[in-house]
């Protein structure tokens, strides 16, 4: 209907303008001089958002009843459309830690999202990425498990001799999150030789625990393009 597409395009004109009044608002200037108008935009876009929601889930009831209604508000979009709402309901009616709130708003950044809603190709990757959850799962298990490790390798061998920095485990785990992820932004690392050993060669498994998920999603990706060109056909 015409009138859907209409809405469809407000939507997403909506949405761009958030994100850019999201970027504005983080100028310290146009934040004190326009803050209410930011604050205004922010209640209206709400108000069509939450409108928004409950459209659909009113509609995907309607069409298929709770079932319906279950598949939409467990979706990908589904999730992205509530997670675009909720933070500015949780600031305004919960007493919140003003830090937390700060965070909370990150998440508006998550109606960008929104404009994929009817992108083949975005569907097309979420369903790469449903097809190998099992073995993502079982690569963040891993990786959480090398990160335990390593965090507690690194505190026995470096604890001795930099207490401040290796103070505990807990302390040691950011050491060895950016060591496995090969970043390696160079504020904390051994000076001992069997730190620097360990530190080598957990960098090296680094490599192969980032190009196993990028493997897997790019094989997937590949093979349910090539389902749908079969399917084309």
């Amino acid at each position: 209907m015409k009138i859907h597409k209409l809405i469809d395009k407000f939507i997403y004109l909506l949405i761009i303008v958030n994100v850019i009044a999201m970027i504005l608002e983080s100028h310290e200037n146009l934040r004190l001089s326009y803050g209410p108008s930011f604050y205004l935009f922010e209640v209206f876009s709400i108000i069509i958002f939450t409108i928004e929601y409950f459209y659909r889930l009113i509609y995907n009831f309607n069409k298929k009843g709770t079932k319906g209604l279950t598949s939409y508000v467990f979706s990908f979009f589904g999730i992205i459309d509530l997670i675009s709402i909720l933070p500015f309901y949780l600031g305004n009616i919960i007493s919140l830690d003003g830090r937390f709130i700060r965070i909370l708003r990150l998440f508006r950044l998550t109606r960008i999202f929104k404009l994929g809603r009817k992108s083949s190709s975005l569907k097309l990757f979420i369903k790469a990425l449903s097809s190998v959850k099992n073995e993502l799962i079982f690569t963040l298990f891993l990786s959480i498990l090398i990160i335990l490790f390593s965090a507690s390798a690194i505190y026995y061998l470096e604890n001795e001799s930099q207490p401040e920095k290796f103070s505990s485990i807990t302390e040691a785990i950011w050491w060895a999150t950016i060591s496995l992820a090969t970043v390696g932004y160079g504020d904390v690392y051994p000076i001992t030789v069997l730190g620097k050993i360990f530190a080598t060669i957990i960098s090296l498994v680094g490599i192969g625990i980032v190009a196993i998920p990028t493997g897997v999603i790019s094989a997937s990706f590949v093979e349910q393009i090539n389902k749908q060109k079969k399917y084309k056909k």
